[in-house]
């Protein structure tokens, strides 16, 4: 998987305005692959611990409709982990085999469902202690067709769009974390 960076000047399709211009966005090829890189108001602890709570996905990542552990590593982390993705015109189950480097980074690997394949990785790098360069590589074949002008959307979007939720979930995280009183 090779990946090419390009300065994203600014956005505004289906993201909260009050999100911020992405550093690095590479659009979805047509075998799939993309990268995404956006700065996090929270520390890579609190954005590792806020990626890998899976069971909280339906309330913060929009195209998860469920998501239920399978399988766990010892120390608590998924370690194989079911999701049903709503992609508007047609829902998809999937199962993820993940790794870890605790608190750096995170891959997977589909082992099972509706999409052939899916790889991607999660890094987390230091900036100051309460900011995290956040980047994510994913590489999707669907495996099923799907519309040319619904593809686009998805290709354009998909990966932005869900760095861009975890970044709102992972920085009210820290707000909540950072109240008085706690």
């Amino acid at each position: 998987m090779s990946f090419q960076s390009n300065r994203a000047e600014n956005y505004s399709e289906g993201v909260a305005s009050c999100l911020p211009p992405a550093i690095d966005s590479l659009p979805m090829s047509l075998s799939g692959a993309q990268m995404f890189t956006t700065e996090v108001l929270a520390s890579v602890p609190l954005c590792f611990a806020t990626i890998t709570d899976f069971e909280r996905y339906p309330a913060w990542f929009s195209a998860v409709a469920a998501a239920r552990v399978l399988e766990r590593y010892r120390n608590g982390l998924g370690k194989r982990v079911e999701f049903t993705a709503d992609l508007r015109l047609k829902s998809i189950r999937y199962v993820l085999a993940y790794k870890y480097d605790k608190p750096r980074a995170l891959s997977w690997e589909s082992i099972g469902g509706d999409v052939e394949s899916i790889q991607g990785d999660y890094q987390f790098e230091k900036i100051t202690p309460s900011i995290t360069r956040a980047t994510c590589r994913q590489e999707i074949a669907l495996g099923f067709w799907v519309p040319g002008p619904v593809r686009k959307i998805m290709e354009g979007q998909a990966l932005r769009q869900s760095v861009l939720e975890l970044k709102v979930a992972a920085e009210a995280a820290a707000l909540r974390a950072d109240k008085p009183g706690r």
